[in-house]
């Protein structure tokens, strides 16, 4: 009896010793990042030793990163710009195919995320009002109807939709108090503020082709800036309210004309040779920046206002691998700033100039996985 007792002691106590091998083992490979998520709002919290891992997400030759730190965690999320007092983030978001994005307020020091938009329909491109924070805008197809809009129809090979539901709408940054700014049948969305708050400049299909507007804060006193046939998009002022820069695509052939507008009159474009310009505010002085045969786009300017920071596939036309590259207004200078074989795009620098924000697929766990990043910038 005595040597069964002892057996089962020494049985149990096997099995402690093992239970305890095992948590311990599943402390030290748990991720360093907790995600707890509700309906609309996730709170991200970081331990201590999460400092020690943010090296990890700086690849060789981005010699201007610093204190690297990742700030979403699944699903695809994008186009993240900063609050003028530099403390929150908006951007768009979905998680799973077949769901269309939404609109989420960022707190960058907790991580808590909010939804702002309606949840409707597909929503895109917000922005916040400077210099006060006091507003928000975005693009939504909520009026349209609430469900996702159909995707594209696959036989036209790969496309980019231009939802004709799309207008562009003001609310509180909570998302109340929302005001419609544009009315008009067919693509209204890509708004963004000017830095005193003064304007919004925008991508419109009004006129029958895709060209850069701009209007002012209430959406009174619209004015068309291009005229050139082709797609005109993504424009953002630079700081001083001088210029705009935005990128562009125009068709040179008859055939890449023929092509362009069929697609135009079915809400769709395809993926281009885009090309990154600039101009005065008032639509005069347009001067092309970049000149290739690659996908240039997502252009933004250096806090001093005399660079340019933007996405390309500049070293493969043909490919998916987008870096961040850095260039002069008047197209000299061109410096690779990310060197991950993957997507780097949408970049912001923040008001002060001391932080960059962007989207990449690096660290990504599942493929087509999107997050937002920031760092410190080093000059």
């Amino acid at each position: 009896m005595k040597s069964v007792t002892q057996l089962v002691l020494f049985l149990l106590l096997i099995m402690v010793i093992g239970f305890i091998v095992r948590k311990v083992n599943i402390d030290l490979k748990r991720p360093s990042v907790i995600i707890e998520e509700k309906p609309s709002t996730m709170h991200l919290s970081y331990r201590d030793n999460e400092l020690a891992l943010l090296t990890t997400l700086i690849f060789e030759g981005e010699i201007h990163f610093k204190n690297m730190r990742q700030l979403t965690f699944g699903g695809e999320n994008a186009e993240a710009y900063f609050s003028a007092d530099g403390s929150r983030l908006i951007f768009q978001a979905h998680e799973g195919e077949g769901e269309c994005d939404q609109i989420y307020l960022l707190d960058i020091e907790s991580g808590e995320i909010e939804m702002v938009s309606s949840g409707l329909g597909v929503t895109t491109c917000s922005f916040f009002q400077y210099p006060k924070d006091d507003a928000i805008i975005y693009a939504s197809t909520h009026l349209g109807g609430e469900e996702c809009p159909p995707k594209a129809d696959s036989s036209l090979g790969y496309v980019w939709v231009l939802h004709p539901t799309y207008d562009i709408f003001k609310a509180d940054p909570d998302g109340s108090n929302m005001i419609q700014l544009t009315d008009t049948y067919g693509y209204d969305a890509e708004a963004t503020y000017a830095f005193d708050g003064s304007k919004i400049v925008y991508t419109s299909l009004v006129s029958g082709d895709l060209e850069i507007w701009t209007m002012n804060s209430d959406g009174s006193d619209k004015r068309q800036l291009t005229t050139h046939l082709g797609y005109d998009g993504g424009a953002f002022f630079s700081h001083n309210g001088q210029k705009i820069v935005w990128r562009a695509y125009y068709p040179e052939t008859e055939h890449e004309k023929e092509q362009y507008i069929n697609l135009i009159e079915k809400n769709a474009i395809q993926s281009m040779a885009l090309q990154i310009w600039a101009m005065d505010a008032d639509g005069f002085n347009k001067v092309q920046i970049t000149n290739n045969n690659a996908v240039n786009f997502s252009p933004f300017f250096f806090p001093d206002d005399k660079r340019i920071i933007f996405s390309s596939n500049l070293e493969n036309p043909k490919g998916h691998n987008f870096d961040l590259y850095a260039i002069n207004i008047n197209g000299s200078n061109l410096e690779k700033i990310t060197f991950y074989d993957g997507f780097d795009s949408f970049p912001m620098f923040s008001p002060d100039g001391d932080k960059l924000v962007f989207a990449s697929n690096r660290n990504s766990k599942q493929p087509g996985e999107t997050n937002i990043f920031i760092c410190e910038w080093v000059d």
